[in-house]
């Protein structure tokens, strides 16, 4: 009974080193594969990040040309602020101007016709 109980025991080890042995061939081409799949992954990784890096500063400098012509936007929007604001006082200027000089100008034609007139009116009296 021994014997036969011993050869049970030597044939269940004998199983179960096969089954470790099968698991740890298996474990080693899968510990290969990741090793593949992960220097593979490297080798892709590297440059991605690369172009990424690259990428960033794109628009980083994008950014950075849109934040300078924003600001080229508002100096000039505020430069057309003035330049219209200039325009309606020169405008209210050159108004009052005309305003004054039309009025001038009749006062002044008034003060010339009644000037002629009374010229005119002194001339004709001595002689008569």
């Amino acid at each position: 009974m021994n014997s036969l109980f011993f050869g049970l025991i030597t044939l269940a080890i004998l199983a179960l080193v096969g089954f470790v042995g099968y698991t740890l061939l298996e474990l080693r081409k899968t510990i290969g594969s990741l090793k593949q799949f992960i220097e593979t992954t490297q080798a892709t990784l590297k440059p991605t990040t690369d172009e990424l890096q690259d990428t960033l500063k794109s628009v980083r400098k994008i950014t950075d040309d849109i934040g300078a012509v924003t600001t080229d936007v508002r100096l000039l929007s505020g430069s057309i602020r003035q330049i219209g604001q200039s325009v309606q006082q020169i405008s209210e200027v050159v108004s009052t101007v005309a305003t004054t000089s039309a009025t001038q100008a009749s006062g002044l034609r008034a003060g010339v016709r009644a000037g002629i007139e009374y010229f005119i009116k002194n001339i004709f009296a001595k002689s008569r």
